[in-house]
């Protein structure tokens, strides 16, 4: 009984908790997980597998097996003075059979190929690495997508929160003004348009929550599981240590870069000579010995075997230009880069200022939300004195709201924009 109790206790607390908060980074890397375009990561991994095995194997002996059989109208054979005199001697020459015909196999070797498959290789690797890059900017530019709908939530879900308050406070009022009308103090029109505003707040109400529900959904689909009831917790403010661009769209400079300094390579490879072994065996007819098969149609076994170098010569009719193309190129990486962190540069440094300006508001939201708050308790007290009528309380309620809910509202939006900045950044 006792192990089973710990056995018991033990699967409980593996079970998750589906209410437990839910995080933005939870967010990020559960949609990451959950985005199709992250299979193609195995697929690159695979396809350069098959490459390189490809490459590879192109050291492998080629062995190629045939049959043939031909007809020729002209075959070598002896001078008619020199078959006059072997008949004489009493040796028939019937020369080569026009009738020819062989199996054989034929295998060549490649022993040295001026460094062709190390070049290969290599940019087999480099396009991979860019596949690679390109895809992690494919996903990077997710991460941002699903911050935006975080924060509209939050955003959102503080407004339902505030506005329901707002409604609590007008509800009390409306009750104070209901218990003055029926003791003759204030008019049945101060009661409706508190009700009035009452219904219409509601309305908002139901509104905002229309867009949580729509904006959850949608955030469900990204992470791959219902988040209609999960609580989302507010990120933390804390800006990136480092300052500095570490965004995929580099690396992929980089490996876009490697891919054409591996194509000058392969510019510089096609000059080289390459060195192979070849054999040829046969058995048919005629044979390498021609006397022989002259004097006779047998069948014969044969074999030619032997080193082989080749050059081709047509690489150092257009190196000069593909190597001025490619120089080309990479200027032009080189020129998107600095495009790129120029942007990203101003980027960032139109966010902190956007921060700074959050900043400077934040510092007096509080101050604000209490002047706000002293101005509607003294509107209520001269309301039940009947000083005031209904029109000036709502219009006090309105502003405390407005003041709380703006003062939230620059709270998030401070949050959000420290994430602005470490998506910008990566960081």
């Amino acid at each position: 009984m006792k192990h089973f109790v710990l056995l018991l206790f033990a699967l409980l607390l593996s079970v998750p908790d589906v209410n437990a908060r839910l995080t933005l980074e939870q967010c990020q890397e559960r949609a990451r997980e959950n985005y199709p375009a992250i299979k193609r990561y195995g697929l690159i991994e695979k396809s350069l597998e098959i490459d390189l095995s490809d490459i590879n194997k192109s050291w492998l002996p080629s062995i190629t097996a045939y049959g043939q059989g031909t007809v020729q109208n002209v075959v070598p054979a002896f001078p008619a003075a020199l078959e006059d005199i072997l008949a004489q001697m009493g040796r028939e020459v019937r020369g080569i059979g026009k009738l020819q015909y062989k199996i054989g196999v034929d295998v060549s070797q490649t022993v040295w190929d001026g460094g062709a498959s190390k070049a290969r290789r290599e940019a087999t690797r480099s396009q991979e690495a860019v596949q690679q890059s390109g895809l992690e900017v494919e996903l990077y530019a997710l991460r941002q997508q699903v911050d935006n709908i975080y924060f509209a939530i939050l955003l959102a879900e503080e407004q339902i929160k505030q506005s329901k308050q707002t409604l609590d406070l007008l509800n009390a009022n409306l009750d104070l003004l209901s218990a003055m009308f029926k003791n003759g103090i204030a008019m049945r029109s101060d009661v409706d348009m508190v009700q009035a505003q009452a219904l219409t707040l509601k309305q908002s109400i139901s509104q905002a929550q229309s867009a949580v529900n729509s904006y959850r959904a949608l955030l469900g689909i990204y992470v791959g599981e219902d988040v209609s009831t999960r609580e989302l917790a507010l990120p933390n403010a804390d800006l990136p240590a480092e300052m500095t661009s570490d965004r995929p769209e580099l690396r992929l400079f980089d490996s876009r870069q490697k891919a054409l300094e591996t194509s000058q390579l392969m510019t510089n490879v096609s000059l080289m000579p390459k060195i192979g072994f070849f054999a040829q065996a046969y058995y048919g007819y005629p044979g390498f010995d021609y006397f022989k098969s002259m004097m006779n149609r047998d069948l014969s076994f044969n074999i030619l075997a032997g080193l082989r170098v080749s050059w081709n010569i047509d690489s150092f009719y257009n190196k000069k230009n593909k190597l001025a193309k490619t120089a080309l190129d990479i200027d032009n990486i080189n020129i998107e880069r600095e495009t790129f962190l120029f942007n990203t540069g101003l980027q960032t440094a139109s966010q902190l200022e956007a921060l700074q300006g959050l900043r400077e508001m934040m510092q007096d939201d509080a101050q604000i939300i209490a002047l706000r708050g002293n101005v509607r308790k003294a509107a209520e007290s001269q309301l039940r004195n009947g000083i005031i009528d209904a029109t000036a309380l709502l219009a006090k309620i309105t502003d405390e709201n407005l003041a709380i809910l703006t003062a939230k509202f620059h709270e998030i939006q401070y949050i959000q924009e420290i994430y602005k900045i470490k998506n910008t950044l990566n960081r």
